[in-house]
C-alpha cells in the first residue's frame, strides 16, 4: 500500500476519510443540571454526572450535555450509547483531591498499572462514542505538576523518577472502542497525558485543542494525544501548545514486546491541519512505542522551536518504525530540529541481556518549507537498521545550517535547498 518513498493515495484508501464517523442518531438527551450538578466550581458535580451517563445508557443511550459553568469532578465512567457534549461555556474541571480518582487497573505507559490513577473520561469498550462541542476540560494541573516536580527533587535518582510515582488523571481514556469522534474540546492544564487512545480503531480528532500555560516552563508528561496500539485514527485542524510529545504513537516496551498481543501496531495514522506551537516533540514514535507504520502527516504548521520529528529507539524493546511519509510542512521558528533518529535510554532495563535489533525504514520528508533551527540527526545504535530516509524537495531557511549528522544510516537527499544552497 506504500510506495519506498512514502504515502501514495492508496495507502488511504481504507480510510473513510471521515464519513464512517458521521453523527449518530441519538434518541435522548439530558443536561447534567437535571441531576443536580451545580455550575459554581466549587460543588461536586462527580455523583450528578455519573447518575446522568447511567441513566441515559438504562434508556438505550443519548446524550449528556454540560451546559454553561464549571463543574468540579473526579472520575467519570462513560456508558455504551451514551455521548458527551459540552456547550460553548462550560467547563468540567478535575478535582485535585485525588481521593475522587480511586486506584484501579489502568493502561498506562506501554502496559497495565494495577493500582493507578484513572482519568477524568473513562470510555471502555463504548463504540460510537461522541464527545464534542466547544467547551473545556480543565485538569486543574498546576498543583499536581508542582507536586510532582518537589518529589521528583526528593528522589535518590530524579532522572529516573516513575512518571507513575505520583496519583495523578489524565483528561481522557477511551479504549476498546470504534468508530470514535472528539470534536472542538479543549484540553486545558492535564496533570498527565491529556487524551489516551488505547486499543482503539476508527477515531477522528477534530478542531481541538491541547493547552499549557504559556508560562509555565514544563507541565510533566503533558502529551497531546497518545495513539496507544490504535489504528485508522484521523487527527485533523487541531492546536497544541504542550509541553511533551504534542502527537506520540505508542505501544509496549520491553524484549518481550513483540510477543505482547494486548499491544498491537499503530497503523494508518493520519495527521492534517494541525499546527504545532510548543512541545517537545510535533510527531514522535514515543518511549513505548513498538511497531508503527503507515503513517502520513501533511499540511501542517510548526510554530514554536520543537522537534518535527523525532524516532525514540529504546535499546531495550525491538522496534519496528516504517513508512512514516511527512510532506507539505510549513516551518516557521528561529528554533527547533527537523529530523531526530537516536537512541533513547531513559527507564532502559536490559535485564543483563544484549540489545534486541530494531528496523527503521522508509521514512520520507518532502515538501517543507520556511524557516526552522536545525536539521537533528540521524545516529541510532548498532543493534539499528535504519534505511530509505529521504528528504526530497526541502526549501528551507536554517538558523543553524551545519549539515545533517549521519551515523549508521542511509539517507538520501534529493532537491535540498538550505539558505539559498543546494545541499546533496
Amino acid at each position: 500500500m506504500l510506495s519506498r518513498r512514502g504515502f501514495t493515495l492508496a495507502s488511504l484508501a481504507l480510510w473513510p476519510g471521515g464519513k464512517a464517523l458521521a453523527a449518530t442518531s441519538q434518541q435522548k438527551s439530558a443536561s447534567i443540571r437535571d441531576f443536580g450538578a451545580r455550575p459554581d466550581g466549587a460543588t461536586f458535580a462527580t455523583s450528578a454526572m455519573q447518575a446522568g451517563i447511567d441513566h441515559l445508557a438504562r434508556q438505550g443511550g443519548g446524550t449528556l450535555t454540560i451546559p454553561p459553568g464549571t463543574y468540579l469532578s473526579g472520575a467519570l465512567f462513560m456508558k455504551p450509547g451514551v455521548h458527551l457534549h459540552l456547550e460553548r461555556g462550560s467547563v468540567l474541571k478535575c478535582t485535585t483531591d485525588m481521593v475522587h480518582f480511586p486506584r484501579q487497573r489502568t493502561r498506562i505507559e506501554g502496559h497495565v498499572e494495577e493500582h493507578f490513577t484513572p482519568a477524568l473520561i473513562n470510555a471502555d469498550r463504548c463504540d460510537g462514542l461522541r464527545i464534542t462541542g466547544e467547551g473545556v476540560l480543565d485538569g486543574s494541573g498546576m498543583a499536581i505538576w508542582e507536586r510532582f516536580w518537589a518529589l521528583r527533587k526528593q528522589a535518590a535518582d530524579p532522572g529516573n523518577f516513575p512518571n507513575v510515582g505520583i496519583d495523578r488523571a489524565r483528561l481522557a481514556l477511551i479504549q476498546h472502542s470504534r468508530d470514535v469522534l472528539i470534536e472542538g474540546i479543549t484540553f486545558k492544564d492535564s496533570q498527565f497525558w491529556n487524551l489516551h487512545l488505547y486499543a482503539c480503531r476508527k477515531v477522528e480528532v477534530r478542531h481541538a485543542r491541547f493547552l499549557v500555560p504559556d508560562d509555565y516552563a514544563w507541565a510533566p508528561s503533558s502529551d497531546g494525544i497518545d495513539v496507544d496500539s490504535c489504528q485508522d485514527v484521523l487527527i485533523e485542524n487541531c492546536f497544541f501548545s504542550v509541553t511533551d510529545d504534542c502527537i506520540a504513537a505508542k505501544g509496549t516496551k520491553g524484549l518481550h514486546a513483540l510477543e505482547d498481543t494486548a499491544s498491537p501496531p499503530v497503523e494508518r495514522l493520519h495527521i492534517r491541519n494541525c499546527e504545532f506551537r510548543r512541545g517537545h516533540q510535533a510527531f514522535s514514535c514515543g518511549s513505548e512505542a513498538t511497531v508503527v507504520r503507515d503513517v502520513l502527516i501533511e499540511d501542517c504548521v510548526v510554530s514554536g522551536a520543537i522537534n518535527l520529528l523525532m524516532l525514540k529507539l529504546r535499546p531495550d524493546t525491538p522496534q519496528l518504525y516504517e513508512n512514516i511519509a511527512l510532506r507539505n510542512i510549513r516551518l516557521a521558528s528561529d528554533g527547533g530540529r527537523i529530523l531526530l533518529i537516536r537512541p533513547w535510554t531513559q527507564y532502559t532495563n536490559l535485564q543483563g541481556n544484549a540489545p534486541p535489533h530494531s528496523t527503521v525504514r522508509n521514512i520520507t520528508l518532502s515538501g517543507l518549507t520556511g524557516s526552522f533551527g536545525a536539521w537533528g540527526e540521524v545516529r541510532p545504535d548498532p543493534q539499528v537498521t535504519v534505511t530509505g530516509v529521504r528528504l526530497d524537495s526541502i526549501d528551507l531557511r536554517l538558523h543553524r545550517p551545519d549539515k545533517l549528522p549521519v551515523a549508521g544510516a542511509q539517507v538520501e537527499m534529493h532537491h535540498v535547498v538550505v539558505n539559498g544552497v543546494a545541499v546533496s
